[in-house]
């Protein structure tokens, strides 16, 4: 009787334990996680762009840099007036404020936002792009902001190089995006009249056409084909939150979706 006992309780201790127990989660494998790195990515870039003062020091740095090579070409001998090209959008203007009101509310980059913001003239100034550009205009260089901002976003743009007090803020020397996204007729434009001596971009697209829709191999094949050239005639600005480098992963399609945007972000990186 007492083995009996010793048995039935051997089994209630089993079924108690057996129903404590935590049951398995089951993985589907097949199911699809949307990270939506496009949107999170460019928050964290913004992020980076607000808050890090290595940021501020890598403008402060190209600035320098930009300054330091004038002083050189103003020492040497030329046959036309002077001129130094800019782009403008995270190059010495900061529109990292868009970048976080189109995460925070789940969006992208659309003309119509986009609109809406530069027509505000409410974009920071990169640290050391003031005094740099007014530098260039006391050595009687001109300065020619050429950059895909469009006609609608020109009132804005002006605003905004005005309340800072840009050099040349006007509209022959604001040169806005009309039919083609290439700069490279604007840029002929300038030296029918000037000698561009320097030129000054977040984008490799903003130098030359050697960077106009190429592919991710071809870009970088041609920046170390031109290496000599950065840091005194091309002057680059630090931009992780859009550009070519960007379209090139997506091969400049236009309408993927979010699945197949964070596919391609993903297979671009390794991991360990």
């Amino acid at each position: 009787m007492l083995k009996r006992s010793f048995l039935i309780a051997g089994l209630v201790f089993t079924t108690l334990t057996a129903c404590k127990s935590v049951p398995q989660t089951t993985v589907n494998t097949n199911e699809k996680v949307l990270n939506n790195i496009e949107v999170n990515g460019k928050l964290y870039a913004a992020v980076f762009q607000q808050n890090a003062a290595e940021y501020q020091a890598l403008c402060a740095q190209a600035f320098n840099i930009a300054t330091l090579q004038l002083d050189q070409i103003l020492e040497e001998q030329h046959s036309k007036p002077l001129a130094i090209v800019t782009d403008i959008d995270e190059t010495f203007l900061d529109n990292s404020p868009y970048a976080v009101q189109m995460a925070r509310e789940g969006k992208s980059y659309s003309q119509d936002s986009w609109t809406e913001w530069t027509s505000k003239g409410e974009a920071l100034p990169a640290l050391g792009s003031l005094d740099f550009f007014n530098y260039a205009k006391s050595k009687g260089v001109e300065i020619f902001y050429i950059t895909n901002r469009n006609e609608n976003d020109k009132a804005g743009t002006l605003k905004n190089l005005e309340k800072y007090n840009y050099p040349f803020a006007d509209n022959d020397h604001v040169i806005v995006r009309t039919s083609e996204s290439s700069k490279e007729t604007r840029r002929q434009k300038v030296l029918e009249t000037h000698e561009i001596v320097m030129l000054l971009g977040d984008n490799l697209s903003d130098f030359s056409t050697l960077w106009d829709k190429k592919t991710q191999e071809e870009r970088l094949e041609n920046v170390k084909n031109n290496k000599e050239l950065f840091g005194k005639k091309f002057i680059v600005l630090p931009n992780t939150g859009y550009g070519d480098w960007e379209a090139a992963l997506f091969q400049y399609k236009k309408n993927l979706t979010k699945e197949e945007k964070d596919k391609a972000y993903n297979s671009s990186v390794k991991g360990f």
